[in-house]
């Protein structure tokens, strides 16, 4: 009997996910993922189906575009990055997903918003509750899992550069081709989300990233409950590594510098384990990359072994013109790594 005809093998017990992130790094994570949470229909756990109840964390720093615009004139937290964990979490990302992502081209005042983006924020003052609208629109888009924002507060970014300026604003950050020393919350202290608290402790596993280093994946880290959380979890904790550096905030880091730069932000550990690309990326898009100041994140094994993280290296590389995480092979990957010794509640 051909593998794809056979029966599917239950389990016992299902794994509980939290994913915590921003930017497109995490919607592709959270994409792969999805075909693997059980759903209302399932009649038991399968090696196929294991997830029994997916949680994404998404960062709230965004202030550009419209969520930037949204964000100064309705004084809500920014909802770009939580629109696209929704579409990559729904039902149907042909069309619903397709609505949510719609950007307008014409109009005073439209042109260049989203419409998941307006929904959001129509949402927020009819409910008077962000973390509400979230709620309520999950369900519109019927999504296998769910979305919290790390902090209901208005929180910003601030970086000190190499070169002792001080630059605010996410936006602002990204663009800056000078090299990050320090990356802080304003304000530092902020509260987390308590349902968000509770999916990091009732964690079977916990990961981080792909995306941006400081302006995706160490923000959330930022919040002192969210990494004492992680800390004192026993669940595997894992970074999934960006395939690309990035033009300032990560020039000519290696694999070992990402995972240095986390644990020096959070002064806890909160990595166990680091799932990187072993693929080369093609001669013409790598020339292409290298024009714009980005080169392949390479993997010193040697340096990510001295620091006691363990190394998981597989073909995650998704080429189309861009350069992509393949959302199914890397959801393979961590299903088949960690299913099989899930946290003991």
């Amino acid at each position: 009997m051909k593998p794809s005809q056979s029966r599917k093998t239950t389990i016992s017990r299902g794994l509980k996910v939290v994913a915590l992130g921003g930017g497109t790094g995490l919607s592709a994570l959270l994409r792969g993922l999805k075909e693997h949470v059980t759903r209302p229909n399932d009649q038991a756990l399968t090696k196929e189906r294991p997830i029994t109840d997916l949680a994404a964390i998404v960062t709230v720093t965004d202030d550009g575009g419209s969520s930037g615009r949204l964000r100064r004139e309705n004084r809500m937290l920014p909802p770009g990055d939580i629109r696209n964990c929704m579409v990559a979490l729904s039902k149907d990302e042909a069309l619903m997903g397709r609505l949510f992502q719609y950007r307008f081209q014409a109009g005073r005042g439209l042109t260049g918003h989203n419409f998941g983006n307006l929904f959001l924020a129509a949402l927020t003052h009819v409910t008077g509750d962000f973390t509400e609208a979230v709620r309520v629109s999950s369900k519109v888009l019927a999504i296998r899992g769910r979305i919290f924002p790390s902090t209901l507060s208005n929180v910003h970014l601030l970086a000190t550069l190499t070169n002792g300026k001080r630059v605010r604003g996410e936006t602002n950050i990204s663009r800056s081709k000078v090299s990050i020393q320090k990356i802080e919350l304003a304000p530092r202290r902020v509260r987390a989300l308590p349902p968000a608290i509770e999916a990091i402790r009732n964690a079977d596993l916990i990961l981080m990233g792909p995306g941006s280093l400081y302006t995706s994946v160490i923000p959330n880290l930022l919040i002192p409950e969210i990494a004492d959380a992680i800390a004192r979890s026993k669940a595997p904790r894992v970074y999934i590594a960006n395939l690309m550096t990035q033009p300032g905030e990560t020039t000519h880091y290696p694999l070992s510098e990402h995972l240095r730069a986390i644990h020096k932000h959070v002064g806890k550990r909160v990595i166990d384990y680091v799932v990187a690309n072993r693929r080369g990326v093609s001669p013409e898009v790598a020339r292409r990359y290298r024009a714009q100041g980005a080169s392949q994140v390479a993997v010193d094994s040697e340096n990510v072994a001295k620091m006691k993280v363990k190394l998981l290296l597989d073909n995650l590389l998704e080429e189309h013109g861009v350069i992509r995480h393949n959302s199914q092979r890397l959801a393979q990957l961590l299903i088949a790594q960690f299913l099989i010794h899930p946290k003991p509640h």
